[in-house]
C-alpha cells in the first residue's frame, strides 16, 4: 500500500496541513468556552448566588445540547459538505458568545451556553473528518490530531482570560471572558470558505473532476493522488478508471445513502459491528475517566487539596492547561509513529497509577483539613500527571480512530454517532461531580474513575486493532475476520497492485 502512494507519503503535505490547520480553528473556539467556564462559574456564582446544582447545570449544559449538533451534523455535513459544517458551527459559537456575553440572569446564561453548545456538537464531528479526508495514511495521525490541539490551545486561551479579566469588577469581568469567543468565529466564518472541500465527499457527490484537483494538491505526488482516488472510486462501488468531470448518482445509490443510518444500526454486516463497538466505546470511556472534572473543577481539586485564595486557584488551573496543551503536542509527533493502540493502552495505564493516586493525597488532604503541604504538593502533581498521560494517547487517539474507521458511507454518521456519546458522557460528568463529591467524598470520585479507566484498558486491547499506516478505504478489512478477513484483503491487495 505505501509503496503505491509514493516516497513523497512521508512528507507532511504544506496544503494538506494548511486545510487541517484552519479546520481546527473551530476546536480554539469550543476548548476556550469550555476552559473559560472553568474560572468564569466562580463570578457567575457571586452574581447570580446560584447554588451548587445550578452550577453543575451551567457547566454541562454545553455538552448535553452538543448531543443535538453532533447528531445533526453527520447527516448535514453528508448534504452540504464538511466546509459548509465548520461555517454553520462558526455562526453557532458567535451566536452563543454573544449572548453569553450579554448574560442578564441566569436563563439567558444557560440559553448562550445551548446555543454554543449545539456548535460545540458540530466542530467536534466536523474537524477531524475534514482533517482525515485530506490527509494522507501516513500522515494523517497528526493532521487528525490538530483539533484536538486546537482544544487544548482553547482550554489554555480560556484559563490565562480568567486569570487575565478575574480583577475587573464583577458584572464586568465573567461576560467579557465569556463574551470574547465571538471574535474568533465570525473571522473563522469568512476563512473557511476559502478553503477546499473535502475531494472524498466531492467524489461521493459525482463531482470528480473538483475531486480529483483537489486530491492532487493535498498529495505529496501524481501517483500518490491517482493511487488515492482509485481507492476511493473503488470504495464508492465506481468505475476506478471513469475520467468524467461528473458522474450521475443513481437513484439506486442515492437511496442507499438514505438508508445508511439502518445498514449502520439495524443491520449491520460483523465488520461495521465492530468498528461501531470500537467508535462507541473509545468516545464513552474517553469522558467516562473523569477528565472533564478536571477540566471545569480543577479550582475545587486545588481547593480541597489546601489552596483556598480563588486566584491562587485560577494559576493552578492555567498549570492544567499548560501540561495538557505541552502533551497534545507531544501526542502529535508520536501518534503515526508510536501507533494509536500503543499509545492508547500506555496512557490509560497511566491514568489509572494517576488517579490512584490522586485519590489518595486528596483524602489525606481532606482528613488534615488541607493543612499538610506535601499532601497539596503531591494532589496537584498526580492532577497535572493524570492529565499529562490522558492527553498523550486517550485524548487524541478517540478523535483520529472514530475519523479513519468509518467507511466513508458510513463516516458522517458513524462519527456523529461517537461525539453523541462522548458529549452525554461528558455532560453526565460535569452536571454530576459536585453531587457525587458531597456523597462519595472527592477522593472516592477519583478512586472511581480509576476503576473505570481500569475497565477502559480492558476494552481497549480487546476490540482497538492498530490502524497506522492503513489508508481510509482498508479499515473495514481491518475489522473483518476469518475468511471474510482474507477475501476483503486479497482484494484490497488486488486494488493496490
Amino acid at each position: 500500500m505505501e509503496k503505491g502512494e509514493g516516497q513523497g507519503l512521508k512528507k507532511i503535505n504544506k496544503y494538506a496541513c494548511a486545510c487541517s490547520i484552519v479546520a481546527s480553528m473551530i476546536s480554539i473556539i469550543f476548548g476556550y468556552d469550555t476552559g473559560v467556564m472553568s474560572g468564569a462559574m466562580i463570578f457567575v456564582k457571586k452574581e447570580f448566588h446560584i447554588s451548587d446544582v445550578k452550577t453543575e447545570v451551567l457547566a454541562g449544559i454545553l455538552n448535553l445540547c452538543a448531543l443535538i449538533g453532533s447528531l445533526s451534523a453527520g447527516r448535514t455535513s453528508d448534504y452540504v459538505g464538511r466546509r459548509y459544517t465548520i461555517v454553520i458551527a462558526s455562526v453557532l459559537f458567535f451566536l452563543g458568545s454573544v449572548v453569553m456575553g450579554y448574560g442578564p440572569n441566569y436563563t439567558i446564561l444557560l440559553l448562550g451556553r445551548c446555543i454554543a453548545g449545539v456548535g460545540v456538537g458540530f466542530a467536534l464531528m466536523i474537524a477531524p473528518v475534514y482533517s482525515a479526508e485530506v490527509s494522507s495514511p501516513s500522515t494523517r495521525g497528526f493532521l487528525s490530531s490538530l483539533p484536538e490541539i486546537g482544544i487544548s490551545t482553547g482550554i489554555l486561551l480560556g484559563y490565562l482570560s480568567n486569570y487575565v479579566f478575574a480583577g475587573l469588577p464583577l458584572r464586568i469581568g465573567w461576560r467579557i471572558m465569556l463574551g470574547l469567543a465571538a471574535i474568533p468565529s465570525v473571522f473563522l466564518a469568512i476563512g473557511i470558505l476559502r478553503m477546499p472541500e473535502s475531494p472524498r465527499w466531492l467524489i461521493m457527490k459525482g463531482r470528480l473532476r473538483e475531486g480529483k484537483e483537489i486530491m492532487h494538491k493535498v498529495s505529496n505526488s501524481p501517483e500518490e493522488a491517482e493511487f488515492r482516488l482509485r481507492e476511493v472510486k473503488r470504495n464508492l462501488g465506481m468505475d476506478e478508471n471513469c475520467d468524467d468531470d461528473v458522474v450521475k448518482i443513481s437513484d439506486s445509490v442515492k437511496k442507499q445513502d438514505e438508508g445508511v443510518w439502518k445498514e449502520l444500526l439495524l443491520k449491520p454486516t460483523k465488520s461495521l459491528q465492530r468498528i461501531l463497538l470500537a467508535g462507541i466505546g473509545i468516545h464513552f470511556f474517553e469522558h467516562a475517566t473523569g477528565i472533564e472534572a478536571v477540566i471545569l473543577y480543577s479550582h475545587k481539586i486545588f481547593a480541597k487539596a489546601g489552596v483556598h485564595d480563588h486566584k491562587h486557584q485560577i494559576l493552578a488551573t492555567c498549570g492544567v492547561g499548560l501540561t495538557k496543551f505541552s502533551f497534545i503536542v507531544l501526542s502529535t509527533i508520536l501518534i503515526d509513529r508510536v501507533g494509536r493502540r500503543k499509545l492508547v493502552l500506555t496512557s490509560v495505564s497511566g491514568m489509572i497509577v494517576a488517579l490512584t493516586g490522586l485519590g489518595t493525597f486528596l483524602f489525606l488532604a481532606e482528613q488534615s483539613g488541607g493543612k499538610l503541604i506535601w499532601t497539596l504538593v503531591l494532589s496537584i502533581i498526580t492532577t497535572y500527571s493524570y492529565v499529562a498521560f490522558f492527553n498523550v494517547g486517550l485524548a487524541p487517539v478517540t478523535w483520529v480512530y472514530t475519523a479513519e474507521i468509518f467507511p466513508l458511507r458510513y463516516r458522517g454518521l458513524g462519527v456523529g454517532i461517537g461525539v453523541a456519546v462522548n458529549r452525554l458522557m461528558n455532560a453526565t460528568v460535569s452536571m454530576t461531580f459536585l453531587s457525587m463529591m458531597s456523597a462519595m467524598t472527592i477522593a472516592g470520585v477519583f478512586f472511581m474513575f480509576a476503576g473505570i479507566s481500569v475497565i477502559a484498558l480492558i476494552f481497549f486491547y480487546f476490540f482497538l486493532p492498530e490502524t497506522k499506516g492503513k489508508s481510509l478505504e482498508e479499515m473495514e478489512a481491518l475489522f473483518t475476520k476469518s475468511k471474510d478477513s482474507k477475501n476483503v484483503r486479497k482484494e484490497v491487495e488486488i486494488g493496490n497492485h
